[in-house]
């Protein structure tokens, strides 16, 4: 009986893992990162508004559901179920004023949900950048969701090769308070979320983020956000105009073309 129950027991892990890694694998959700739209592409970091239009309609006609980024993150966080097949997220840095103007008009037709990562110091001061009152027109439509982007937008390298430990743990400390009380003054939502400026970071970041009340963190990687993540560490595609026809198909199928990101 004992040899019986031990062979069973094999039997049974061996039919189990398996499954197990499937699940793992069948768990693939590409998170979507622009910058800027336009008419025509001025920098690496511009899209021309139709082409992300076409992609707004490629992901409505072929099946594909945008959910919110909060509701990935939950995930994660053990509070929510995983994400269906052929879930997207689509975010944005820098809360540019093409957002407003160019990016809103489309979101609202096909009613997608998209996550702002913004840095206070440039609303309502940079010309490039929307307006406290358009950042609040956006929240009110039950489609926009802002989120820190730090204070200023720092490239935390040059300040750590600049800066003595106590004088960076305080400069860290302040990007990263500052521009959540901020953003929660301003729009009275809750921000826990970051996206690190120009993808920049290490475990000592990461650290300094959940001390200033960050539950989630999001890098610059070229690949899909999968089970086997950290929460602390999510990737996402860098988008750009040529990620456009079939090198978008490609990119949401998971192989998508490799490119530098040129800031």
């Amino acid at each position: 009986m004992y040899y019986f129950l031990v062979r069973l027991f094999f039997v049974v892990i061996v039919l189990l893992l398996p499954l197990s890694a499937s699940a793992v694998e069948s768990f693939r959700v590409p998170i979507l990162l622009y910058h800027r739209l336009g008419a025509k592409v001025v920098d690496g970091m511009t899209m021309t508004t139709p082409v992300f239009e076409a992609q707004m309609k490629y992901l409505h006609d072929n099946g594909y559901k945008v959910i919110p980024l909060r509701q990935l993150v939950d995930y994660y966080r053990g509070t929510a179920p995983a994400p269906g097949p052929k879930s997207v997220v689509i975010v944005e840095d820098d809360a540019h004023k093409s957002v407003y103007s160019d990016m809103l008009p489309i979101i609202k037709r096909y009613r997608y949900p998209v996550t702002i990562f913004s840095y206070p110091s440039a609303i309502s001061n940079a010309k490039y950048a929307m307006t406290w009152s358009q950042m609040r027109e956006l929240t009110k439509t039950g489609l926009f969701n802002i989120q820190s982007h730090t204070y200023w937008h720092p490239n935390f390298k040059k300040e750590r090769r600049k800066l003595s430990q106590a004088a960076l743990d305080t400069f860290v400390t302040t990007q990263l308070k500052k521009s959540k009380a901020r953003l929660e003054a301003e729009l009275g939502t809750k921000v826990d979320m970051l996206a690190w400026p120009f993808g920049i970071y290490d475990d000592y970041l990461i650290r300094k983020a959940t001390e200033a009340g960050y539950v989630a963190t999001f890098t610059i990687e070229r690949r899909h956000a999968t089970a086997s993540d950290s929460v602390l560490k999510l990737p996402r595609y860098l988008l750009v105009n040529a990620d456009s026809g079939k090198a978008f198909v490609r990119l949401l199928e998971g192989n998508a073309v490799k490119r530098n990101v040129v800031f």
